[in-house]
């Protein structure tokens, strides 16, 4: 070390000592209670401590309830009900003034405009299929969408779908898979297509894999009607009146609770066979609650899921209506191809404790499960010789009243296990063409969107075999 840097050493020494002589030997103590006292003074300027107090207090009382071992999972289940039941209940009106417009009014205006200038084939080939098939997608999809989104995000906003993820976090970590699935399962119960979306909150890729192969479990908005439909029917309608809706709700909320203990199956086999691998690390911090910013979260809802997962639905109906018209309208050697199917797979769907007309449906309403009613009712009336009882050859339609709907399947030979096998295939069959087409956007791997076609589909026809097989060793 040269002679200046020794000098410069020795004068910063001298003048430390002489600031700690003029301060004294609590020098350090004396810098930090400095600080701490300006600190101080700060705060109580910016911030009201009683009420941050309050606040903090407020919180960790929510906090004691909601993430309870005791009351965390029977408030989960009731608040996801109440917004299933809001989802459902306010749709009713809004759904049956769409289809009211789009298919009661306007269908029957633009098949006539059509006929005047067009072949009749024409008019029905784009108006009783492309544009019906997309009528009663917007009329069944809008409102349930435009509803449990909104409400969804207030959750969110406000700070409680955080504490569910830290709820379910433990049985998806037993299951191999990640905490944060519980919340993309739960947007899955709106649409499966936003669900898989939403997966991309979870950063590992396997985990994340994982979510997407096994959103399809969660009951979508377009599944709901036929589940509760069903269930009204074959179940309700067997019991005395005073307990039948009471009975009926309660199958369609088991096979929902259904619907999430096979994704916690599936994602525990997925994660010790081909998407092998340990459970990462889940640091959740808990928000504090906050009053949801409203119209930020009408347009985030609205806007960004809404519109864009029911335009995807559009786009892949419109060719399915076209197909459901054609195979009831196409004929061979006097009939129709829808005709021809039903009868060759029936032996099949009857061994599923299903049908023809079902197994069809599902094939052909792969782009929304929207219209596979309306069009199990068009193919039922249709086998039957009696397309009269509908809107026409090749025509979907649904009618107001339960019983008139309850005849007509029954006209087809349905029986209770048929009702009770749709249910169970309503929630284990292929995914809809809209989440499958998302699947392959957001992995772009072909692999693995027919993986997650494939899968369900799979478990769906091997449990209402076995259903079947069990019905008909009990009834014998």
């Amino acid at each position: 070390m040269d002679k200046n840097n020794t000098d410069k050493t020795e004068k910063l020494l001298a003048t430390a000592q002489n600031l700690r002589w003029q301060v004294g030997e609590n020098f350090h103590e004396s810098l930090m209670e400095s600080i701490y006292s300006d600190a101080a003074r700060i705060a109580d300027r910016a911030v009201k401590v009683d009420d941050v107090k309050k606040k903090y207090d407020w919180d960790v009382k929510i906090d004691k309830l909601v993430t309870s071992r005791t009351f965390g999972f029977p408030l989960m289940f009731l608040l996801l009900a109440a917004v299933f039941w809001i989802t459902v209940e306010g749709a009713n009106v809004p759904s049956g003034l769409l289809a009211s417009l789009l298919v009661d009014f306007l269908h029957p205006v633009l098949k006539d405009f059509m006929l005047s200038f067009s072949p009749e084939w024409v008019a029905g080939f784009l108006i009783d299929g492309a544009y019906l098939s997309m009528a009663w997608v917007i009329a069944v999809m809008l409102p349930p969408m435009a509803i449990f989104f909104p409400v969804f995000t207030l959750l969110e906003d406000f700070g409680y779908l955080p504490r569910v993820a830290f709820n379910m976090d433990n049985l998806f970590r037993r299951a191999g898979a990640h905490g944060k699935q519980a919340l993309t399962m739960s947007m899955g119960f709106g649409c499966n297509a936003a669900g898989v979306v939403a997966t991309r909150v979870i950063d590992s890729p396997r985990e994340r894999l994982i979510a997407i192969i096994t959103n399809n479990f969660s009951l979508c908005n377009g599944r709901w009607p036929t589940q509760i439909l069903i269930a009204s029917i074959f179940i309700g309608a067997a019991l005395p009146a005073h307990i039948a809706g009471l009975v009926s709700a309660g199958a369609v909320v088991f096979i929902a609770v259904l619907g999430i203990l096979l994704s916690l199956v599936v994602s525990y086999g997925l994660s010790k066979t081909i998407l092998k691998g340990e459970a990462s690390a889940f640091s959740l911090e808990l928000p504090p609650y906050r009053p949801p910013k409203i119209w930020q979260t009408l347009y985030t809802s609205l806007i960004d899921r809404t519109i864009f997962v029911l335009w995807r639905a559009i786009v892949f109906a419109i060719p399915a209506g076209m197909a459901i018209w054609l195979s009831a309208n196409v004929m061979i050697d006097g009939t129709s191809i829808a005709e021809h199917f039903i009868s060759w797979s029936n032996p099949m769907g009857l061994l599923l404790g299903l049908n023809g007309v079902i197994l069809l449906a599902y094939i052909i309403a792969i782009p929304a499960n929207e219209i596979v009613i309306p069009t199990v009712l068009m193919l039922t009336v249709l086998t039957a010789g009696n397309p009269e009882l509908g809107a026409g050859t090749g025509v979907m339609f649904e009618l107001e009243s339960q019983s008139a709907m309850a005849e007509i399947f029954r006209m087809g030979g349905w029986t209770a296990l048929t009702g009770i096998n749709l249910m169970l295939f309503s929630l284990l069959h292929n995914p809809c063409s809209t989440t499958i087409y998302t699947i392959y956007k957001e992995t772009g791997s072909v692999k693995w969107s027919v993986i997650a076609t494939v899968l369900p589909l799979i478990m769906g026809l091997v449990v209402c075999f076995f259903t079947a097989q069990l019905w008909m060793l009990f009834a014998n």
